[in-house]
């Protein structure tokens, strides 16, 4: 099979589609053959030499993928050839077969095509474990969404309206919150020349945000904790802003607030399948039933996932980049 592989770190061009050994199913696994996977920003860290795969997980880059299963490894139960699946992925969607443990693959919703299906498995499980798992989010609440028009914040947008909570995002073009609001967001707010602990105020009456789904880590860090109501949660699941902050623990005391971090690719298998299991129970109805769907801005030939990795590193997109295998 063919692959994207990353002989040395470095730039888009670093990527190289490359002949590898196909991958053998083992134990409690299934053997997909890929139609598609998405670029997430992991797969650029790694790209970078920044992010290296789990021990033992694929070395090609790809957090999600979806095809179709090709041969199931021994003790697999539930699942036949030819099965039309999505998966969450260590490693490895960048290619025309990947290896994936059972307890991590879904089956692909209705009302979804075959191929848009790439765009669920990461985005969907980051979602709902920190939003909804982690942060307890409920209705009539109010969920910021930093980054309301990537990938993870088109999807928190429509699952956190789905659940009745009320939704505020960031971004930082027009055509961007015009989308958001078209998704349901209720606030829209220009980081570039808004603040966005002002504007949150304001539109909750002074109160915060009960839940923020925040990608930028230390650069926002005091300010989302400024941001937060009382009782209000945290979740942080991205460092595009810097590792290293200063946090104002009075101000978090008064607040009676968390804070969580949390990273889904190292997760041992028994908690991804957890997430996964519970994925399944309460997002793929509402996926089947239309009322949330994947966004996704552009599909390229998976060989040329160098010009994917400009896209998304350009950030002019909005939601998922996907790339098709040959």
């Amino acid at each position: 099979m063919h692959a994207i592989t990353i002989p040395e770190p470095g730039g888009p061009e670093a990527l190289v589609w490359d002949e590898v050994p196909d991958p053998v199913p083992g134990e409690g696994e299934v053997l997909v053959e890929v139609v598609a996977s998405a670029v997430n920003r992991a797969d650029i860290m790694q790209r970078q030499g920044f992010y290296d795969p789990p021990p033992g997980a694929s070395p090609y880059p790809g957090l999600e993928c979806s095809g179709k299963i090709a041969a199931l490894g021994p003790g697999v139960s539930g699942w036949a050839v030819g099965d039309e699946v999505c998966a969450l992925l260590a490693g490895g969607g960048y290619a025309q077969k990947v290896v994936v443990p059972a307890g991590q693959l879904l089956p692909v919703p209705e009302s979804v095509d075959l191929r848009q299906a790439a765009a669920l498995p990461e985005v969907v499980c980051t979602v709902w474990s920190n939003v909804f798992m982690v942060a307890h989010l409920r209705p009539a609440e109010t969920l910021l969404v930093h980054g309301g028009s990537s990938g993870i914040g088109t999807m928190a947008v429509q699952l956190a309206k789905a659940v009745g909570a009320r939704v505020a995002v960031t971004a930082g073009t027009k055509e961007k919150l015009d989308y958001c609001a078209q998704l349901g967001a209720d606030i829209l707010i220009n980081y570039r020349d808004q603040d966005f602990v002002a504007e949150i105020k304001q539109a909750t009456g002074g109160a915060g945000a009960d839940v923020i789904l925040d990608n930028m880590g230390a650069k926002y860090l005091n300010r989302n904790v400024q941001a937060l109501a009382v009782n209000g949660r945290l979740a942080i699941i991205g460092m595009q802003g810097g590792v290293k902050g200063e946090l104002n623990i009075s101000t978090l005391l008064s607040k009676r607030a968390a804070i969580s971090a949390t990273s889904l690719r190292a997760r041992p298998l028994s908690e991804k399948a957890a997430i996964v299991a519970a994925v399944a129970e309460h997002v793929w109805p509402l996926l089947a039933g239309g009322h949330v769907r994947p966004v996704v801005d552009r599909e390229l030939p998976m060989p040329e996932a160098a010009e994917a990795h400009r896209v998304v590193e350009a950030s002019g997109h909005i939601g998922k980049v996907l790339l098709i295998a040959p």
